[in-house]
């Protein structure tokens, strides 16, 4: 017996599911239209015989008088007796073969319609009607209020208890779609075998064409009582299997969800997930969506086209959401568009974020196994350069250039030709925060490990910034391994090679950047939490946060930190060294990242926020001003990048009320206003002098940084007005005419005339 549906495919309730319940119903409906025609032909048949019979019957009395009357005629009279006799036998036979045709054919026929079709469908009903309930239940949880907590019980417990019923009905309506499949394939053959044994044996004595089918006959009827045989114990096993699975718990609130990359129908994942519309109304609807062939497409109907979502996977990103009311929400951004989802569940989140992350790394995977080398792969790359003011194919080729730059410089650092967590050599991968190479399946962990720890970039696939590639030069594999494998050597955990399984490397590298078993502990001295301060507290504290000692050197520095002084003097040169030497070792990390930031040591920088600095930490004694602010006076560009990629706060102010835009507009430092409005710093804020940064560039004459605020005030306000009346700068219009468009112009002219400020840097 073949199954017509599978129990597990019934409980992930997919599209594909839904398609074959209604192939079935339609089958079955058919099935029964057809059945009650054949019973009433079937009656009818039985009534002309029964006729049919009874005028057989006086028609062979009428020969057997006629025997009778011809009695003188001995020839005549034996012959009509023996046909008689004939057609008595043979009416009689006839009359045993409409009484069989009754009982085998018409009487099955008419109980399997009224009975078994009748049980189909009421069990139909009950799986519509729990089906509809969860609709319903699934509905009212996606829309439950995170901030009402009442309504998410209420939501989640009528949820789980319409979770239940529908699979439970789930598990009957298959297993009577299985019953029902096989019993018609028994009643139906043994109905019309017992039909035709009954034909075969009233024409057996003349009738050639019956006597033709006495071998399939024979054959049939073997192998129905075989298949009989096959049914019983399949149905037996059948329901023993049902009655387990019956019996587990069906009140999970998850779907089974499991992520196959290497799936035989290309399907690495699939599942339901609610998803918001772009238009006005912001709706959500449920949608059956899919990862496949390196996209992520959706479809309401197992019929319908798939609806793209993602083009290439290569070129999108997956975080969680939590800027709205609904609960279990992540987006997938993509150049294109950001599309916001929603999950039924947290573990469903965290699967589906988890999947797309794998699915990406796997898209980078198949593009690195299908090219040669990774000059190839850079050739393909676009470079969004902030000073890009051209077009044409000179750029195409500045681009490449600049591409095979990052990869070339990178490497040439030293350790880092090999992959910085397992050795893996020509790693193409990067974490510009911590300012390492990785290879291929590394990266995709320290993807994992979310942004907070690491971001990942392509070495060759991605676009990199000069600022970007200065910072990677500046640090490398040698110098953070020095920090976090610091202790590697007193500890038993044995650091995985290119070829340990994925398993010990995630291991590895959770233990070496989110556990932190590795570094080198400080003094107890250096805990000390009344010296820390967290970007989220806006008042000041003096009395839990001690004066600093007076700024150390790099001498200094190199003997709290572990590295050598010319691994930090980055000239080779001593004679700025004091000869009176401070003792920093108790220091602690907040005010050593402080320190070194002035000073653009980015080694101690990255050993203070391996220890635990507070990248936002606030020093009282010198005008609460933080680590960036510090990197501003020194107009250390790599510096602010490494801190911005670490978190830093781009808008805090210091005592006076003057941001790393203020510092960066008084001193003159045109590369940093174009790196912080690039990093959304607020144009608008102000001093305690009611100055903003527009004014103060003003007041110095400084025309280079006015024309780069008011470009940043332009593009925001334009922005607002495309929002509110489209590019035309008319409501209801999306036009390209008009002043707006002018003043559009005007403001990309102005910035392809500066756009050198973005690469430089360090114009003043």
């Amino acid at each position: 017996m073949t199954v017509k549906l599978d129990f597990e495919e019934c409980l992930k309730d997919s599209p594909r599911f839904r398609a074959e319940i209604e192939v079935v119903q339609n089958d079955v409906s058919e099935l029964e239209t057809r059945l009650e025609k054949l019973v009433k032909q079937c009656q009818a048949m039985l009534e002309a015989g029964r006729v049919y019979c009874q005028t057989s019957k006086s028609f062979i009395n009428g020969v057997r008088e006629l025997g009778h009357q011809c009695s003188g005629d001995k020839m005549m009279e034996e012959w009509l007796n023996a046909c008689s006799k004939k057609l008595s036998v043979i009416l009689e036979a006839q009359g045993e073969m409409i009484d069989t045709t009754q009982k085998s054919v018409k009487t099955k026929l008419h109980n399997f319609v009224k009975e078994d079709v009748k049980r189909f469908k009421d069990v139909r009903k009950e799986f519509e009607r729990s089906s509809e309930t969860l609709e319903g239940a699934l509905s009212r949880n996606a829309q439950a209020n995170r901030g009402k907590q009442h309504e998410v019980e209420e939501a989640s417990n009528a949820l789980l208890n319409a979770r239940k019923g529908f699979r439970s009905e789930a598990l009957d309506y298959v297993l009577e779609i299985n019953v029902i499949e096989a019993k018609k394939k028994t009643d139906i053959l043994s109905a019309m075998l017992s039909l035709m044994e009954a034909q075969s044996q009233f024409f057996q004595q003349g009738h050639q064409s019956l006597a033709q089918l006495d071998d399939y006959r024979q054959k049939l009827n073997e192998e129905h009582k075989q298949f009989v045989l096959n049914s019983a114990r399949e149905k037996r096993d059948m329901e023993q299997r049902h009655a387990a699975i019956k019996k587990k718990d069906m009140s999970y609130d998850d779907s089974i969800m499991d992520f196959h990359a290497d799936a035989a129908n290309g399907i690495a994942m699939e599942g339901y997930l609610y998803k918001r519309a772009s238009n006005a109304f912001k709706t959500w609807s449920r949608r059956w969506f899919s990862i496949q062939k390196n996209q992520l497409v959706y479809q309401k109907k197992f019929k319908d086209q798939p609806t793209v979502v993602v083009e290439d996977l290569r070129l999108c990103t997956v975080k969680p959401s939590s800027e709205n009311e609904r609960r279990f929400c992540f987006e997938v951004v993509s150049p294109s568009k950001c599309c916001l989802l929603q999950a039924d569940s947290d573990r469903q989140q965290q699967a589906w974020i988890t999947a797309v992350q794998n699915s990406i790394a796997s898209a980078f995977q198949e593009c690195r196994d299908d090219t040669n080398s990774p000059r190839q792969r850079s050739s393909s790359v676009s470079l969004n350069s902030v000073g890009g003011g051209g077009g044409g194919g000179g750029g195409a080729v500045d681009q490449e250039k600049v591409g095979y730059k990052a990869l070339e410089e990178v490497q040439a650092i030293p350790g880092n030709r090999q992959c910085c967590d397992c050795g893996e050599p020509g790693p193409d991968w990067a974490s510009i925060n911590l300012g390492i190479t990785l290879c291929i399946v590394c990266s995709g962990i320290h993807r994992s490990l979310g942004v907070h720890f690491s971001k990942v970039r392509s070495l060759t696939l991605d676009s990199w910034e000069p600022e970007l590639i200065k910072l990677m030069c500046e640090l490398g594999n040698s110098v953070i391994n020095k920090i976090y494998e610091a202790r590697i050597n007193e500890i038993t955990i044995k650091k995985p090679h290119p070829s340990s399984p994925r398993g010990d490397k995630e291991s590895w590298i959770r233990s070496k950047y989110v556990e932190k078993k590795f570094i080198q502990k400080l003094p107890e001295t250096s805990r000390n939490p009344l010296l820390r301060r967290s970007s989220a507290f806006v008042e000041d504290r003096p009395a839990q946060r001690p004066a600093l000692k007076p700024k150390p050197n790099r001498y200094t520095l190199a003997r709290i930190t572990g590295f050598n002084s010319s691994e930090i003097n980055n000239t080779g040169s001593h004679k700025d060294l004091e000869k009176d030497e401070e003792d920093l070792s108790g220091l602690h990390p907040g005010a050593l990242l402080y320190r070194s930031a002035a000073l653009q040591n980015f080694p101690v920088m990255a050993d203070a926020l391996a220890h635990g600095a507070d990248v936002n930490w606030v020093n009282t004694s010198e005008e609460s001003r933080t680590p960036l602010i510090q990197a501003v006076t020194v107009n250390a560009l790599a510096a602010c990048e490494f801190l911005l990629q670490n978190s830093a706060n781009v808008n805090l102010a210091d005592s006076n009320g003057r941001g790393p835009l203020h510092h960066a507009t008084i001193l003159g430092h045109t590369g940093l206003v174009c790196l912080f409005l690039k990093r959304g710093a607020d144009y608008n804020a102000k001093d305690k002098n009611q100055k903003d940064p527009i004014t103060i560039a003003v007041d110095s004459a400084n025309a280079d940084i006015v024309t780069l605020l008011r470009i940043a005030k332009m593009n925001k306000e334009m922005q607002e007005t495309d929002e509110a009346y489209g590019p035309s700068g008319h409501s209801g219009e999306k036009g390209s005419g008009g002043g707006l468009a002018n003043t559009r112009k005007s403001l990309q002219a102005l910035k392809n005339h500066i756009s050198g400020w973005a690469i430089g840097g360090q114009h003043n």
